[in-house]
């Protein structure tokens, strides 16, 4: 690991984990399992508390509802240990996208790259 990166570390939260973050895990936590994107879930070893290490940039919403739920003690067992049942018409869970190119925008937005002449809308002209 480069000097870079650890000095990143020391100073920013939203890169991963700070060197605070993994020392307070190496002491105390306890791995229950990772998520498909990578992120990684702890427990301390009493169960009281519960947190994730985000593989990468640390944003709430790439974390699924399953993994959620356990790590604000709606159910016990964490979905590496206990799945969840999911119904067919459930869509896979995606982060929010807002303020990304990936973002949605309805037709006639100006961010689409062709944007629609829209004829339900006449400019005010005044006379």
């Amino acid at each position: 690991m480069g000097i870079l990166k650890t000095l990143l570390r020391a100073v920013t939260w939203w890169n991963g984990q700070t060197l605070n973050t993994q020392l307070y895990t190496w002491r105390k936590g306890k791995l229950v399992g990772e998520d498909e994107q990578g992120n990684a879930f702890y427990e301390t070893r009493d169960g009281k508390r519960r947190w994730v290490i985000y593989n990468g940039e640390a944003e709430a919403s790439r974390v699924s509802p399953d993994w959620h739920g356990w790590l604000h003690f709606t159910w016990d067992e964490p979905p590496s240990k206990t799945p969840l049942p999911h119904k067919s018409w459930e869509k896979p869970h995606q982060e929010n996208l807002t303020g990304t190119p990936a973002a949605y925008a309805p037709a006639g937005s100006l961010r689409t790259a062709d944007p629609v002449e829209r004829s339900d809308y006449e400019a005010w002209q005044p006379e």
